[in-house]
């Protein structure tokens, strides 16, 4: 049986349940998105004050929580 088949079963008061869950998921999945095209914006903004030397330094920096390492350094997980 198919999603809408099983929600098709339902009482229309469990079918709203359901409507308004949804709802709420593509809500919170929208507020998402415009989050995280803040955080790319914010991002974007740091990137360029960097030039790319500055930039593969902080690279290594944000990658290993700000711990110092020497090029060639194999990192451990």
């Amino acid at each position: 049986m198919d999603l809408i088949e099983k929600i098709n079963r339902l009482s229309t008061m469990e079918r709203k349940e359901v409507e308004d869950f949804v709802d709420f998921l593509l809500a919170k999945e929208r507020k998402r998105k415009n989050s995280l095209k803040k955080i790319r914006g914010i991002i974007a903004g740091k990137i360029s004050d960097f030039n790319a030397v500055e930039l593969q330094h902080k690279v290594l920096e944000w990658g290993t929580g700000g711990e110092r390492i020497s090029p060639g350094h194999k990192h451990s997980n």
